[in-house]
């Protein structure tokens, strides 16, 4: 099968497109109000593996629905006037996320460059409480 873009096109376009945080400027971030940190991860993996705290949970595969005032998943915190930072576990599905955000309107989208895995490596606070969505 030849497909017409593969992922790692699709992930350089997204990221061509999108401004990436790095963990420091985002450990400055993460006590900004204006911001808002959306974790796109499976539910799974932010169990088992923490979270970044005060972070909202949006997982990749609802996130148009969550986006869409519309809908009826529609997530309110998505309607502020806000920056909002994705992550996920890398930074393969945040980026793809946050162009995906941006293409269907909110203009103040960033990727978390290197994800959850960076933020914990560079010894960054982790919460391991699931908080509602």
């Amino acid at each position: 099968m030849n497909l017409k873009v593969g992922y790692q096109k699709l992930i350089d376009i997204a990221e061509n497109e999108i401004k990436s945080v790095s963990i420091s400027e985002a450990a400055i971030l993460i006590e900004d109000k204006t911001v808002v940190f959306v974790d796109v991860r499976d539910i799974n993996e932010v169990k088992k593996h923490g979270e970044i705290p005060g972070s909202m949970h949006a997982p990749r595969g609802m996130l148009e629905f969550l986006i869409d005032p519309e809908s009826p998943y529609h997530r309110s915190f998505f309607s502020e006037n806000k920056t909002f930072i994705f992550y996920c576990t890398i930074g393969w599905r945040s980026v793809l996320a946050a162009k995906t955000v941006h293409d269907m309107g909110i203009e103040k989208v960033a990727n978390l460059a290197g994800g959850f895995s960076a933020w914990k490596a560079a010894g960054e606070q982790c919460s391991y409480v699931n908080k509602p969505t």
